[in-house]
């Protein structure tokens, strides 16, 4: 449960790891583009959710850039975690990396921005909780959304 001024980045913290396997993966056995957008929304709503303590909905997602592919038997690894919040908006920020398990080489695949809206029972907009930055590197971040947030209004 959030303290009275707000939550910290670990408090929502999530990492969610998948298998590629057959069915997610294309011609040349690499995962699938959208398999892995999928991933990504799954995970960051998890992160929003669990900042927010309520229902929430997807509104942005910035451009995803893949890297390089990921193997058919590689495991994907995804980690998300709150970079700002608004009054109702929760950014959150999703990096993907793809790892082969036998020969234990990873590999940074992407870092992906989404936008969330926390959401009452009803669907309507609610305030969200705030979130407290506590290191230089979640400050810095913190402030980098906010820039994100003021271009896209």
């Amino acid at each position: 449960m959030a303290n009275e001024t707000g939550k910290t980045r670990g408090e929502s913290l999530t990492v969610m790891t998948e298998l590629v396997i057959p069915n997610d993966t294309n011609m040349l056995g690499n995962l699938l583009g959208g398999r892995l957008l999928y991933l990504i929304d799954i995970v960051g709503a998890m992160t929003a959710t669990r900042h927010a303590e309520s229902i929430v909905a997807t509104v942005q997602m910035n451009t995803v850039e893949f890297k390089r592919p990921i193997k058919l038997g590689c495991i994907v690894e995804l980690t998300s975690y709150v970079v700002w919040t608004g009054n109702t908006s929760i950014e959150v920020a999703v990096e993907i990396y793809g790892e082969d398990p036998i020969t234990k080489t990873r590999e940074f695949i992407s870092k992906v921005f989404m936008v969330f809206v926390a959401l009452d029972a009803e669907g309507r907009k609610h305030k969200t909780i705030p979130y407290l930055p506590e290191t230089e590197r979640e400050i810095q971040d913190y402030e980098e959304a906010a820039n994100r947030r003021r271009q896209t209004i």
